[in-house]
């Protein structure tokens, strides 16, 4: 069911050598990106017309109006399940929590007397979320996108979620549901590349955003890759992952699980378990069959996906080194199950996220945990981090010298000016000073 790569006996090798031998999902950006490039332009030049039409090739509905209206998103919060409703309250609860202690502060340093630098941390003014509706619903989503968009400062939030046709062209009404809980009332039915091209361009009925958050298939990252520089984006979000680093004190039942749990999500998501005990391995191969013929979505993702290239049990010598594979790997997410898992887990330096020990498994952090499940993926996590209220905010320098401070150190800046054969810039402080520098004291 799912493969073996054998890295031990020989040394690892370094750096990208040692990525090539890891297992990686197919996912081609660049090629999607000419296929998303017309549908982002239809919607620049035809608006809302162009999302509606968008809406009845893609999603099999046709749509009245693109923006949702707000007696549907209090009608989704009446008509919500009591328990998923308390579920859902609870999960943003610990989001804010954690996302609350995020909050950057202005700080003023005093370089000299009378020059100082303050560096002020300013929202994003305008965001556009996206949330998922393809084979699952993703209103934990909703949560993760808003509550730090929300901790962060910015003042106007809009979100998109694919039109379903079950649902008369709204989107899933768990999604609806939860933007009002979080009291977000612009919402759009816009699904995949066309919703990123809706934020980016504005149409009739959204103003444009200035920046794009959000998990989503292939279009959503070839839409994003295809407007940066027009606007923020979080990441080009890949298929996910998890890996586990494990030792023979895990639990296989437990390990096998958390796989699977993975694998659900989409044929193309990847299950790495890293162990150096091949007890351990065997037992966890063994364990996966009665799972998996347990589980839901067994045919459609969770069997592809763990046969699939992206997938496999690596075994190696030792704990130093599936440290060095799972560094390399970068995964989205990590389960530390090992003895001293926090010890382990304190090492560990390329990772989306880590879940320390037994009890921390993915799929609280999906949902309860309070951190935040959107995560850089495709190994992003040796260069990236997850969403967070810093990606909504924006550091800007404030810069506040008297005159006295300014001829302190402007032979220096004239100087540096002229090593760069950029005169002008010499010229712009000698000006200041009769066009004679001032003698450093």
């Amino acid at each position: 069911m799912i493969s073996r790569i054998d890295l031990r006996g020989d040394t690892l090798p370094e750096g990208p050598a040692l990525r090539d031998l890891l297992p990686r999902a197919d996912f081609d950006v660049s090629v999607a990106l000419e296929k998303v490039r017309p549908i982002c332009e239809a919607v620049h030049h035809r608006g809302d017309a162009a999302l509606i039409d968008f809406a009845e090739q893609f999603d099999g509905v046709r749509l009245d109006q693109v923006r949702v209206p707000a007696a549907a998103l209090t009608r989704a919060l009446e008509e919500l399940d009591p328990a998923v409703r308390a579920a859902l309250e609870e999960s943003i609860r610990r989001a804010r929590l954690v996302h609350r202690e995020q909050r950057r502060t202005t700080h003023t340093t005093q370089v000299v007397p009378g020059g100082s630098v303050t560096e002020k941390w300013v929202p994003v003014e305008r965001v556009g979320l996206y949330a998922p509706g393809g084979r699952s619903v993703y209103p934990s989503s909703v949560i993760m996108n808003v509550v730090p968009a929300q901790e962060a400062g910015v003042g106007s939030i809009a979100l998109a979620s694919p039109a379903q046709a079950e649902f008369n062209g709204l989107p899933h009404p768990t999604i609806l549901a939860a933007c009002a809980l979080l009291g977000v009332d612009e919402v759009y039915a816009a699904g995949g590349a066309t919703a990123v091209a809706m934020f980016a361009y504005g149409t009739e009925s959204c103003p444009p955003a200035n920046m794009v958050t959000g998990p989503g298939n292939i279009w959503v990252a070839a839409a994003k890759r295809y407007f940066t520089g027009r606007i923020g984006i979080d990441a080009e979000a890949g298929p996910t992952e998890i890996a586990v680093l494990a030792d023979s004190t895990a639990d296989p039942v437990h390990v096998a699980s958390d796989l699977i749990s993975q694998a659900e999500h989409d044929p193309l998501a990847a299950a790495v378990l890293v162990t150096d005990s091949v007890e351990l391995a065997d037992a966890v191969d063994k364990e996966l069959a009665p799972q998996v013929e347990a589980s839901k979505h067994v045919e459609d993702r969770i069997r592809p996906a763990l046969a699939g290239r992206q997938s496999a049990i690596v075994l190696v010598d030792g704990l130093d080194e599936g440290l060095r594979v799972v560094d390399a790997y970068g995964a989205e997410h990590l389960e530390i199950q090992t003895a001293d898992a926090t010890a382990v887990a304190d090492r560990v330096k390329n990772a989306g996220a880590i879940f320390v020990g037994p009890w921390a498994p993915v799929s609280l952090g999906d949902y309860a945990a309070g951190s935040n499940h959107v995560l850089p993926t495709g190994g992003c996590a040796c260069h990236s981090s997850g969403l967070s209220v810093q990606s909504f905010l924006r550091g800007i320098h404030i810069v506040d010298y008297t005159r006295d401070a300014l001829a302190e150190v402007a032979h220096h800046v004239v100087t540096l000016a002229e090593a760069e054969d950029l005169p002008a810039h010499g010229a712009a402080i000698k000006a200041r000073f009769g066009w004679k520098v001032p003698e450093s004291k």
